[in-house]
């Protein structure tokens, strides 16, 4: 077999990832060092990045990334640098009685973490039993996963920015990614931007209830923390209760938050360039808001006029219209785009509630978003597509291109738009097979529910399923197998499936 994949230059471009990795590894050092808490534990962490990465660094040579070169680069940068992201957890965890001293519980955090799943195998999720970096660094994996590592990288690295349109496009979320600028590092830097400036607009005004009375629990850190989580649609908290752990308010602030990480960051730019009927005439966007609505609206009918047993710690909604209103769109906006966080205990709910959430799970967030899920973009051409095909049947000679807007759609995309579809859905559906069957194995007896809740959770990156495993659960009761098959999926899911599945593949390796 010839081998016509330089994988020595994948494995370099991944060593000068993980070296980066180290530098945000100082500001959980930093908030150890405040706290007095983990200070060694960071300190080894950030000399294994740096050893690591300039040791995977010198396998580089003289080649050109190509194709596939790119391609393989970020699939194995998304996990090793899962695999280093889990350093801290196990360093921590060592001598003492926490779950993620098991190399594999530390992985399974460290992946849901960076691929922005919001998935966790913690026992316990609070300062008291972890130190405020620990929960800081869980916190900063999503942030910096968010929009994108390798987003970042073409941002900041010269080397990068020759192939820098081929890397963005193998690990952006969903079909494609508008090029604001000729250069593509200058897009990625324009993104980026975008990113951060919502992020510090979270926190201040999270900080400021608090400062207002209006949070007394939303502290400094724990709104920095929260930001962290937010923007990137990850769904980490540093409460066991989630959302539902803090007041009103900050339910309220988070909402729009949580919709706009699933917007196409993209027409942010537009907005901030004067374009400001871009987001109407964007069909994606029309969608995307349209969904929400009309899911918001039917969730607040059934909590208003047949509320679930219990909803315990948000309230009661039944005839109390506000509540019914602000958990509704909480959710619907927390699992459309793959946050995952909760204000209510949607697993105690009754079935008609819970099946327009796994509804809503299925939709995803838009193209050029933090956002999960197969995307609204996908769904868009799918039903135009099938719309197609139910017409030329009819009228077998007529000629009907697909369009978004003014925007024809190739043929070519439309493919790859069902054939990752299809992809996703048979992943899907083995997964939640596997996680049933597995979990029977060691005589977890999981309700199918539970077990496709779990597997959408995963590949989808959405974090928290129904059941044991629903927001305020964990998936620590999972055997070992399990969680390795979920850590599988949430890497799959992040990096659109194609792009990791296609490594894996004779014919990628082949000449």
């Amino acid at each position: 077999m010839n081998t016509v994949v330089n994988w020595h230059k994948s494995v370099a471009l991944t060593g000068t990832v993980v070296k980066f990795l180290s530098v945000a590894m100082l500001v959980p050092l930093v908030t150890a060092i405040v706290y007095g808490e983990d200070v060694v534990v960071f300190g080894i962490s950030i000399i294994v990045a740096v050893g690591l990465g300039f040791g995977l660094e010198q396998l580089d040579g003289d080649e050109d990334l190509q194709s596939r070169e790119a391609l393989l680069f970020v699939a194995l940068a998304w996990f090793v640098v899962a695999v280093v992201a889990a350093v801290p957890y196990v360093l921590a965890g060592y001598g003492t009685e926490s779950t993620l001293a098991d190399p594999v519980n530390a992985l399974f955090e460290a992946m849901s973490g960076i691929s922005t799943t919001g998935a966790t195998v913690m026992g316990s999720i609070s300062t008291d039993s972890h130190s405020h970096a620990l929960m800081l660094w869980r916190q900063l994996t999503q942030w910096l996963g968010g929009m994108g590592i390798i987003v970042l990288m073409v941002a900041i690295l010269p080397e990068l920015s020759v192939n820098g349109a081929q890397l963005v496009s193998e690990e952006a979320p969903g079909p494609t990614l508008e090029k604001l600028t000729p250069r593509i590092a200058e897009t990625a830097r324009i993104l980026w931007q975008a990113y951060f400036a919502f992020t510090v607009l979270l926190a201040v005004l999270l900080y400021g209830l608090h400062v207002l009375g209006y949070a007394p629990e939303m502290d400094l850190y724990t709104s920095i923390a929260h930001a962290f989580s937010t923007l990137p649609t990850g769904g980490f908290s540093t409460r066991a209760d989630s959302i539902a752990a803090f007041s009103v308010a900050v339910q309220w602030i988070v909402i729009p938050f949580m919709v706009v990480a699933g917007t196409n960051f993209a027409l942010f730019w537009h907005l901030f360039d004067g374009d400001l009927g871009r987001p109407l005439r964007d069909r994606e966007f029309r969608a995307y808001a349209g969904a929400i609505a009309v899911l918001t609206a039917v969730l607040t009918g059934l909590l208003f006029f047949r509320a679930a047993p219990t909803v315990s710690p948000g309230g009661t909604t039944q005839g109390t219209f506000w509540n019914a209103l602000r958990q509704a769109a909480f959710q619907v906006g927390s699992l459309m785009n793959s946050t995952g966080y909760a204000t209510s205990n949607f697993a105690e709910w009754d079935t008609h509630g819970q099946l327009v959430l796994l509804f809503t799970m299925f939709i995803g967030g838009s193209a050029g978003s933090t956002g999960g899920g197969i995307k609204v973009i996908r769904w868009l051409i799918v039903l135009k597509s099938l719309r197609r095909e139910l017409f030329q049947v009819t009228h077998p000679e007529a000629v009907q291109p697909i369009r978004l807007g003014s925007h024809v759609i190739d043929e070519k995309a439309i493919r790859g738009v069902v054939g990752f579809t299809l992809l996703y859905f048979l992943l899907f559906g083995l997964g939640a097979v596997f996680i049933a069957l597995d979990a029977a194995r060691v005589g977890i007896e999981l309700t199918a529910l539970e077990a496709v809740g779990a597997s959408l959770a995963a590949i989808g990156n959405i974090g928290p399923a129904f059941g044991r495993l629903g927001p305020f659960g964990s998936y620590l009761m999972l055997p070992d197998t399990t969680k390795f098959v979920m850590i599988l999926l949430m890497w799959a899911g992040r990096l659109e499936i194609i792009t990791v599945l296609a490594v894996f593949t004779p014919t990628f390796w082949r000449r």
